[in-house]
């Protein structure tokens, strides 16, 4: 971003040109000091001490040509003030060397681009899931505590206190903030490939609050480590999983808000840009050779939109594949109501009721037993289990589209018995 010619700013001009850098280029920044400091907690201090900074600054002597620069060799000289306060070591001795020979250098004009490491170092699988995707929601989006503590209905010192832990879990267990190596590759990418899933899914799920659009994070996030990681067919498939889910957003409920699955969603609705971007990447990522389970879901998930409904047998081959890489308890659910759905709709309940010892908390599971019993005609169950996957929905869309089923149900009853 150029700046202005030099001279004072207004308070409002360099309030909006700071917001617009801490939005935007607070991930860059970050993962650039992080790299020299090796420590995320203090680059997140130095780069907001900087920050603070700048309003007395650039309010000053008008804003620099590059604010992001500025911001980057401010922090840089707080860090060496901060780690020469401190008791040395080894390690301090080292970043101190590192930082003075960059703040030494000229204000840059480009970044380097550390985020990657970042990603890595935030997704670790020391880290438990959750504060996972607390933190790269944090470091790498630059979304606050309270919008992350909105995002996953936590209170906000509650979600503090789990950054506040998982920085210093990085911290103490010597979490290397670096690419890992080729023989590592494969399943750090998974750490960190579920963690943004779980990013782009919450969003999906909750929408747009204030402003900050969780699916939207997710999608920059891995088109982020499909550009500095490319040729990488599982990235490539879970993108192309996101743009094809997102796709069909605008029309995931009906218009009396009830939630409503792919085969029965008002197609117009669909967003056909992002469908044919979707394919295009799954036909790339497919074109390597290279199946894995992102790839599946999103071969799934593009059967789910093929013209004339789901194509229900391809969908229960697809699953079958699937196993070989999750072999979990969920896979196995949705195996099952593929198999009824493709014309086998007691073999799908048989299938379902094995699994009751592993899914009988687990909201999906009663949802797709009631619907496999109603079909299969044991009213009296059917309803039953509506009333539990109706009790346990995770959203009132959700709970909406079961109660109108156990509505059509008790018609049914109704009808059948002459009432």
């Amino acid at each position: 971003m150029q700046g202005t010619a030099p001279g004072p700013a207004s308070a409002i001009a360099v309030a909006q040109a700071l917001d617009h850098v801490m939005r935007w280029d607070r991930g860059r920044l970050l993962a650039a000091l992080t790299a020299s400091l090796r420590n995320l907690s203090l680059a997140e201090e130095v780069l907001q001490e900087a920050a603070i900074s700048a309003l007395t600054h650039w309010g000053r002597s008008g804003l620099p040509r590059s604010p992001q620069g500025w911001l980057l060799q401010v922090a840089r000289r707080k860090a060496i003030d901060r780690l020469r306060s401190t008791k040395r070591d080894g390690q301090r001795a080292q970043a101190i060397a590192i930082l003075a020979a960059e703040e030494a250098a000229p204000e840059p004009d480009v970044i380097p681009d550390e985020r990657l490491r970042l990603i890595f170092a935030c997704c670790h699988p020391a880290l438990e899931l959750k504060s996972r995707v607390a933190l790269t929601l944090r470091s790498v989006c630059g979304l606050s505590t309270p919008d992350i503590a909105r995002a996953f209905l936590d209170a906000e010192p509650t979600m503090g206190q789990r950054l506040s832990r998982a920085k210093a879990k990085i911290a103490a267990a010597g979490i290397p903030f670096a690419v890992p190596d080729a023989e590592q590759w494969p399943a750090r990418v998974d750490a960190v490939l579920t963690t943004i899933y779980l990013i782009f899914t919450t969003g999906y799920v909750a929408g747009t609050t204030d402003g900050r659009d969780l699916c939207r994070e997710a999608e920059y996030l891995i088109r982020l480590i499909d550009r500095l990681r490319p040729d990488d067919a599982e990235i490539e498939g879970a993108l192309a999983m996101m743009l094809l889910t997102a796709a069909r957003r605008d029309a995931r409920t009906g218009t009396d808000g009830a939630t409503l699955p792919p085969g029965l969603q008002d197609r117009s609705l669909w967003n056909r840009t992002q469908i044919a971007d979707g394919r295009a990447v799954l036909a790339r990522a497919m074109a390597r050779r290279k199946p894995g389970p992102y790839q599946i879901k999103v071969a799934i998930a593009d059967c789910q939109m093929a013209d004339g409904g789901p194509d229900w047998p391809q969908i229960a081959m697809l699953y079958h594949m699937l196993l070989q890489h999750e072999p979990t308890p969920v896979i196995r659910l949705n195996l099952a109501v593929a198999v009824a759905e493709a014309g086998h709709p007691r073999e799908g309940l048989g299938m379902i009721e094995a699994l009751t010892g592993d899914l009988s908390d687990y909201q999906p599971w009663h949802a797709a037993r009631a619907f496999l019993l109603m079909r299969t005609g044991d009213h009296g169950a059917a309803r039953c289990a509506f009333a539990r996957a109706i009790a346990l929905a995770p959203t009132a869309a959700d709970a909406s589209f079961l109660g109108r089923r156990l509505q059509e149900l008790d018609a049914q009853v109704t009808s059948s018995t002459g009432e």
